[in-house]
């Protein structure tokens, strides 16, 4: 398979100092290998550049002992917008790329975990998590549960609409299995992505808050995608409800899974699962 050609992979983390002045002298191949068992490798999957920043810094607050490593493909943005669906070519590539990003460090540095951060693709990346034997997350399904756990009226705030038909099932279906109904407000912040990809993050977390503001009757707020965890100090402050961003949420996750030898419990949502959730999208989002 070959590797997008705007795939990004940063410099791993310097060792911890700790390892340093651990006492007692190691081989090269001690200290590599020792290194790597306190540092595991972490692979993201992006489809949006918003996507990286907000994902590196959740790592750098909950889990800094990660070696995290990012592949890019944001075609596939593109083109699962074009589609209208997720069509079979598309799930195909997510798996290529959990295939490849499971496989990357080899024998000698094996990846521990897989995250991807874009929101749109949910039922493709059930299909990753059963392509590899790593544990592999959905960016939302943490906070997703977080969010149940809040109470029973809900609300999903996205800035790119392929996104929330997706997430509303997946909510439902997640809220299914646990014999609860909930009522969930979906809403597309019109204009938030454009002027985040126009370099003007004020104006977007100025709309995302907004947007926030004028909720009513909802226990939790979710905002469905990693490129509006930024938004989450403005939408407090205008709020009296909890802001869950999937982030931090997925980090920790993820983490657990890791820690937890490798065997994830991650929620795959059933087909046809999803009739618990009552989905009301005022702005046609």
């Amino acid at each position: 398979m070959s590797v997008p050609s705007n795939a990004s992979v940063p410099s791993a983390q310097p060792p911890d100092s700790a390892e340093a002045t651990c006492g007692h002298a190691h081989t090269d191949a001690h200290t590599h290998a020792h290194s790597h068992a306190r540092q595991p490798r972490v692979m993201l999957i992006h489809a949006l550049p918003e996507s990286p920043a907000p994902a590196h810094a959740a790592f750098a607050a909950h889990w800094p002992a990660a070696r995290v490593f990012n592949l890019m493909d944001d075609s596939l943005a593109v083109d699962r917008q074009a589609a209208g669906a997720l069509a079979p070519a598309i799930t195909d590539r997510i798996v290529a790329l959990a295939r490849y990003a499971a496989a990357s460090g080899g024998d000698a540095d094996p990846t521990g975990g897989i995250l991807f951060t874009c929101s749109a693709f949910g039922a493709a990346i059930d299909a990753a998590k059963r392509a590899v034997a790593i544990p592999v997350l959905r960016p939302n399904e943490a906070a997703f549960e977080a969010a149940l756990a809040r109470g029973d009226r809900l609300a999903v705030m996205v800035s790119f609409e392929p996104s929330l038909a997706g997430l509303l099932d997946e909510l439902g279906s997640m809220a299914d299995t646990r014999g609860r109904r909930v009522s969930v407000q979906g809403h597309c912040v019109a204009g938030a992505l454009a002027a985040l990809q126009a370099g003007d993050g004020a104006k977007h977390d100025r709309l995302v808050a907004a947007a926030v503001a004028e909720l009513r009757e909802v226990d939790a707020v979710i905002l469905g995608q990693f490129s509006l965890a930024r938004a989450r100090e403005a939408s407090a402050a205008l709020s009296g409800v909890p802001i869950l961003t999937t982030p931090e949420s997925a980090v920790r996750r993820l983490r657990q899974c890791c820690e937890d030898a490798g065997v994830p419990h991650i929620f795959a949502p059933a087909d046809g699962a999803g009739a618990a959730v009552t989905a009301s999208r005022p702005d046609g989002g």
